[in-house]
């Protein structure tokens, strides 16, 4: 599929530019945007992504598969485990297939609270979601580094009640948090404050079955101003240290709960991400 920045930029779709958004620079939440064929990106955005997939030209094909299993795993939380109630940390920008929008399709009424870390992205999303909602969808500013901040955020905007189970969300924001930042550690907080029952879901960024070496997918990022960190099976599955893991585990995400869905499934390497679901225990 062709990359062509200056083909997309010429659509009658191109977005209004938000106040305060800095357009010499490129965002990882509107590159990530770009990757998933969404319309909330700009040229410096499409230059930047298409720079990185030159050298990565897999990337897509994980940011797809990673929304795919947010879809099939916040599917298997409605339907399977009784989930009504949702803390989606690191949301970024609303694209089509985001939590509240997964449990519409499903015909399910949930309450959520997005959290991320970028003023700009929450005003955003502000204007995505007020007043479609009836109240039950929240967008709170919070960095997942800080969470006692986060879960005083959370409880501020009254839409969960953390004495019920929750859906803890952190898809493809983990790999943002380095080592020294203790994500481990930040995972196990945020889910001991949660009710017994809740779930956890995770997607991670891995090296595990790249050509390339985790550092030059960790440097690549590094040149478009974004940090980060791949991590092996053994590393992720450690975030689910507190939980019952949900079969079959920690897999490559494409491959998580996949049996009803038309093969074949991509390759490993081709998405060098990891996705896996828990019961707090």
């Amino acid at each position: 599929m062709s990359h062509d920045s200056s083909r997309l930029d010429r659509s009658p779709h191109r977005p209004p530019v938000p106040p305060g958004v800095d357009l010499s620079r490129a965002h990882p939440a509107r590159m990530y945007d770009y990757y998933l064929h969404g319309r909330d990106n700009f040229p410096i955005d499409r230059e930047e992504a298409d720079r990185v997939l030159r050298g990565f030209p897999d990337l897509r094909t994980s940011v797809l598969e990673g929304r795919a299993f947010l879809g099939r795993a916040v599917g298997y939380l409605l339907e399977d485990a009784g989930i009504d109630q949702f803390l989606d940390i690191g949301a970024g920008l609303l694209q089509g297939g985001s939590t509240h929008e997964i449990a519409r399709g499903l015909g399910r009424q949930v309450r959520v609270v997005y959290v991320d870390n970028d003023p700009v992205v929450v005003s955003h999303a502000h204007s995505m979601i007020d007043g479609v909602t009836e109240n039950r969808t929240a967008y709170t500013c919070g960095d997942l580094r800080d969470p006692l901040a986060v879960l005083q955020q959370v409880r501020g905007t009254q839409v969960l009640d953390l004495d019920r189970p929750v859906g803890l969300v952190l898809s493809g924001v983990l790999h943002f948090v380095a080592d020294d930042e203790r994500p481990h550690e930040i995972v196990d907080f945020l889910l001991a404050a949660l009710a017994p029952g809740s779930y956890l879901l995770v997607s991670h960024a891995t090296g595990d079955h790249s050509p390339h070496s985790p550092t030059a997918l960790e440097a690549a990022y590094r040149q478009s101003g974004t940090a980060r960190h791949v991590r092996s099976r053994c590393e992720v599955q450690r975030f689910f240290a507190r939980t019952e893991p949900v079969p079959p585990g920690v897999v490559d995400l494409s491959h998580w709960q996949t049996d009803h869905l038309p093969q074949p499934r991509p390759a490993l390497g081709a998405v060098a991400c990891y996705g896996a679901v828990g019961r707090r225990t």
